[in-house]
């Protein structure tokens, strides 16, 4: 329990108006308990969230943990992997073996899934005791299973910089990806279409409108990518572009390599490269996410979790009248910040 003077945030709370907020739960029909609007820039944040903001903001670090923090679809899981076996010396049995979500937890993934959807879970699949217990561990608070975990640990956040702990930076160190806002987007959209507890059900397009309104969890998009840009030169700050990742795998490694203090020879580098090739990541059984395989956690005939792999794949998905209004979208932001994407 956080004692009171643990409670105080320096960013405020509240519900979205009630308007949005009768749109956004007839678009997500997972959500069934409201959003929130968090900080100075609006974070939207499920309800969840508020009952838990405290024990993030206020969690315990140490000197040796490593963190990603990205805005969600940007390469994370990607990024887990190569971040892991870098500071596990190449331990690709454990890799293989143990579940990406036990070695490199996502800490706030205990903030999207309302209650009303869990009893569902329950009830649907008509788990018994120890079946329930098991199923309601996986949405245990973030900041609780981190106490409990070996050093040096690695964890994995989709909350701005802003509603992380005020001493991150200073504490350890904090690996931010960030990829096109088009290719977050599209595989926001089919990943928010496969998690039910999401539930979005509409195209491609009414999605796209909800994201440059910042009305997608975790929006706004920029403001989220620009906290971290501005504390690129913190040196416990790495920040990287999944484009380049994809482009030159090899260079990011290195690069990751020396930020990690890690010294990596050729053969071990070529060895994690075939490792975290596309088609490599599909068949690691490590990479199956808890939960899935239990009736009306995923929708049926959705891409899963772990789509393309590749940059650019918003071609595909935006009609030329799309395009030019996202493209307006993206140069509006640009006069706002020298942060500039690949597309």
């Amino acid at each position: 329990m956080l004692g009171r003077d643990k409670m105080d945030l320096p960013f405020d709370i509240k519900d979205v108006p009630n308007e949005i907020n009768k749109e956004l739960m007839t678009l997500f029909t997972g959500q069934r308990e409201g959003f929130l609007h968090v900080g100075p820039k609006n974070y939207l944040l499920s309800s969840e969230y508020k009952r838990q903001a405290a024990g993030f903001y206020h969690m315990e670090l140490r000197p040796d943990d490593t963190w990603i923090v990205t805005f969600p679809r940007s390469g994370t899981t990607l990024t887990q992997e190569l971040l892991w076996l870098l500071k596990n010396d190449f331990d690709y049995e454990t890799a293989r073996r143990v579940k990406i979500v036990e070695r490199f937890p996502f800490i706030d993934l205990s903030t999207i899934t309302c209650e009303e959807f869990k009893k569902e879970i329950i009830q649907k699949n008509k788990l018994d005791q120890k079946g329930e217990e098991a199923f309601r561990n996986r949405f245990t608070p973030g900041y609780e299973t981190a106490q409990k975990m070996k050093s040096p640990r690695l964890l994995k956040s989709h909350l701005p910089m802003s509603l992380l702990p005020s001493r991150l930076l200073d504490t350890c160190k904090v690996v931010y990806v960030a990829r096109n806002p088009k290719d977050v987007a599209v595989s926001l959209y089919y990943q928010n279409r496969l998690l039910k507890d999401i539930g979005f059900e509409r195209d491609f397009d009414e999605f796209w409108n909800l994201f440059e309104r910042d009305l997608v969890l975790w929006a706004p998009f920029w403001s989220h990518v620009d906290e971290a840009w501005k504390q690129r030169d913190h040196p416990n700050m790495l920040f990287l572009f999944y484009e380049d990742m994809i482009k030159d795998m090899e260079s990011v490694v290195y690069k990751t390599a020396t930020f990690l203090n890690k010294t990596v020879s050729k053969e071990e580098v070529n060895k994690l490269l075939d490792h975290l090739r596309i088609e490599s990541f599909r068949k690691n059984p490590s990479m199956m996410q808890a939960a899935y395989h239990l009736q009306g956690m995923v929708r049926e005939g959705e891409p899963g979790f772990i789509r393309q792999g590749k940059s650019g794949t918003w071609r595909s998905e935006f009609s030329p009248e799309l395009n030019t209004k996202a493209d307006k979208w993206v140069k509006e932001h640009e006069e706002l910040t020298d942060l500039r994407f690949q597309f």
